[in-house]
């Protein structure tokens, strides 16, 4: 398995992703979402998963966290639920009919739920299970020791660790109903700390 296994897509929404992530992200952000995508792909392949949707699932996957930066914050939203409204808004300039901009916001929304069902929703599935290995380090011995070194390589952690909790901390202050007090009180700053790709 290499990254080179999987294309990027090459359309309007793909670009309008990676332009928003590019600006709005730090390079610590942005190389969390690159690596969840990649993540994504490569559990899809280990699981033998079919049907999925690999431009949703990339775009879903760049604009994962867009909610917790400054710009799309909301003083409401968790911050899942502000992405998925900034996904949906960017698949509406994309020309993406009403039900796959939906699909967009769902996604990203579900990406910070406990646990999704492949049944209900493969990409949210591969979303979460993505983000939790590049988080928690969950299920980090099912990808390929080589890929996970390749990956990252490619897209180093940097500060993920001290920028992510720090965001997480500061939302579940703002917002204790949302599941950033969920993930808060489920000790992530420590699973980040302790997560075995930080020592690869």
């Amino acid at each position: 398995m290499r990254i080179s296994d999987f294309a990027v897509p090459d359309t309007p929404a793909a670009r309008g992703a990676r332009e928003l992530m590019d600006e709005y992200h730090s390079p610590a952000l942005r190389n969390h979402a690159v690596r969840s995508w990649l993540w994504a792909e490569a559990f899809a392949v280990v699981e033998g998963r079919s049907g999925v949707d690999h431009e949703l699932l990339y775009e879903a996957a760049l604009l994962h966290d867009i909610g917790i930066v400054p710009a799309f914050d909301n003083h409401v939203l968790g911050y899942e639920e502000a992405g998925g409204h900034v996904g949906e808004a960017m698949a509406a300039g994309a020309g993406w009919p009403a039900a796959r901009r939906i699909r967009i916001n769902e996604v990203i929304v579900r990406h910070n739920w406990p646990e999704v069902d492949p049944a209900f929703d493969l990409e949210g599935y591969l979303l979460e299970t993505a983000t939790g290995l590049d988080i928690a380090g969950r299920r980090d011995a099912e990808i390929p020791l080589d890929f996970r070194r390749e990956v990252l390589h490619a897209h180093p952690r940097l500060a993920l660790a001290e920028e992510f909790g720090a965001g997480v901390r500061e939302q579940a202050a703002r917002k204790p109903h949302s599941h950033a007090r969920r993930l808060l009180e489920g000790g992530v700053v420590d699973k980040l700390a302790a997560n075995p790709l930080e020592r690869i």
